[in-house]
């Protein structure tokens, strides 16, 4: 009874070792610098700002189209194409940029302008997920939607060429690319798209953009030719007048929207179109606190971090969800 105890406890990390080993064969371990390469590539993809092609479900949640399983599972991959799109453009746009973000103060800690993925491969997995996300669009989805998909690679990708030296019109093409994504939702599940909503979601996505730039441009004063040559171009005020100027609009569009019954009069128990006015002008105005600091370079991070801005967001989708609901 004493000598088999310490047999057979020596016995056991023997197979233990030697099951990983048959369990292993057959099936390389990737080595360090494949995992760190992986890591580097998902780094890339901006998993944070993911967050932004959750307006897929804009336009069909407005129309009270979000009950079906059907709608949900088309949501589901248009959320995830278009999410292969915008990592595309990512990896393309962080490959060109690697010499200017190694001179920003945080970009320089990007994947490719750090080095820890080659520009070759950045250009390489960008370009495999620009061609194969329409293109699976076009067979699992519908043709508009493969269309706008492929519309929207190539203007982002223009815009990392040439298109984000141009004056203005850099602020418009961001713009549009949120745009494109409240859009692809309604063309998925066929929804008509109102002009009140594109009014408030452009002016909106125009909004939150051209306070980003403003917050760059206070941040890298005297230095913002290093990161955003274009940001030379703008001065502050510009800036400032245009974010505020969106915003006013965006305001404007949404509460029209609100106060316009359509014909219908609402039945629920309360006027939650007009209620919700409160909670939008109340975020519009949180988020511009941000902007006004000059602290809103980052949108997802604004909006996932501070806590009554959630809560303000919470508040305004329960009023809208009860106002399409018609409860």
């Amino acid at each position: 009874m004493t000598e088999t105890a310490p047999l057979s406890g020596t016995a056991r990390p023997t197979e233990t070792a030697l099951l990983e080993q048959r369990t292993r064969r057959g099936r390389p371990t990737p080595s360090p610098r494949e995992r760190s390469l992986l890591r580097g590539l998902l780094r890339t993809a901006r998993p944070r700002q993911w967050v932004k092609n959750a307006l897929v479900v804009a336009a069909p949640a407005a129309a009270g189209r979000l009950a079906s399983v059907h709608a949900l599972t088309q949501l589901a991959l248009v959320f995830a194409l278009f999410t292969a799109c915008a990592a595309g453009v990512y990896l393309v746009n962080d490959a060109r940029d690697a010499e200017a973000d190694r001179a920003h103060p945080t970009k320089r800690h990007r994947p490719v302008a750090a080095g820890q993925v080659p520009v070759p491969v950045a250009y390489a997995a960008g370009a495999a997920l620009a061609v194969l996300a329409p293109a699976a669009a076009a067979w699992l989805t519908s043709p508009a939607v493969a269309a706008l998909l492929a519309a929207y690679i190539g203007m982002q990708l223009a815009y990392c060429v040439s298109l984000k030296h141009v004056l203005v019109v850099d602020l418009a093409v961001v713009t549009t690319g949120f745009l494109m994504r409240a859009m692809v939702g309604g063309l998925a599940l066929g929804i008509p798209l109102s002009r009140w909503f594109l009014i408030t979601t452009g002016f909106g996505a125009l909004f939150m953009v051209a306070a980003k730039r403003y917050s760059e441009a206070v941040q890298m004063a005297g230095n913002a030719g290093a990161t955003r040559a274009l940001l030379t171009e703008y001065t502050t005020g510009y800036l400032r007048f245009v974010w505020q100027l969106a915003a006013g609009v965006a305001v404007l569009g949404y509460c029209l929207w609100a106060l316009e019954e359509g014909g219908v009069p609402h039945t629920g128990l309360l006027p939650w179109r007009q209620l919700s006015m409160v909670a939008f002008i109340l975020a519009v105005l949180r988020y511009a606190v941000f902007a006004d600091r000059g602290t809103a370079g980052e949108p997802e991070e604004v909006v996932l971090r501070d806590r009554a801005l959630a809560v303000i967001g919470l508040v305004w989708l329960a009023m809208y969800g009860l106002a399409v609901a018609n409860w």
